[in-house]
């Protein structure tokens, strides 16, 4: 059975043509060595997906058929991988904010939330 770390460069990979690209949202924290105290760092900090990125979308004729590109997160898990609630919160909040975003096991998922 593959990584989450191997599944999420696939998808980086094979899912970052055309109008999508996607990159690694390394996030979590680490004591600041002269402060000693933690540092939060990545997009949506501890519950944001592990990959972030953007499909280029056509805008309705009203606004003269300009190109914008469309914010997406992909959350990405093993076959057995669970899904923590501040994951789901993110999702949640890009999805409400007509963003793109879900849950992907394979390629195929992500292409289905990507391309959808």
């Amino acid at each position: 059975m593959a990584s989450e770390t191997e599944i999420q460069q696939q998808i980086r990979l094979q899912c970052s043509r055309g109008g999508v690209r996607l990159w690694r949202n390394n996030s979590g924290s680490l004591p600041d060595p002269r402060t000693g105290r933690y540092v939060q760092f990545g997009v949506g900090s501890l519950g944001g997906s592990d990959l972030i990125g953007y499909r280029r979308i056509t805008v309705t004729p009203e606004m003269v058929g300009q190109e914008i590109a469309q914010f997406a997160a992909v959350e990405v898990k093993t076959p057995r991988g669970r899904v923590r609630p501040e994951q789901q919160q993110f999702i949640d909040h890009i999805l409400n904010a007509g963003g793109i975003a879900g849950i992907a096991r394979s390629v195929d998922e992500a292409k289905d939330i990507l391309l959808s």
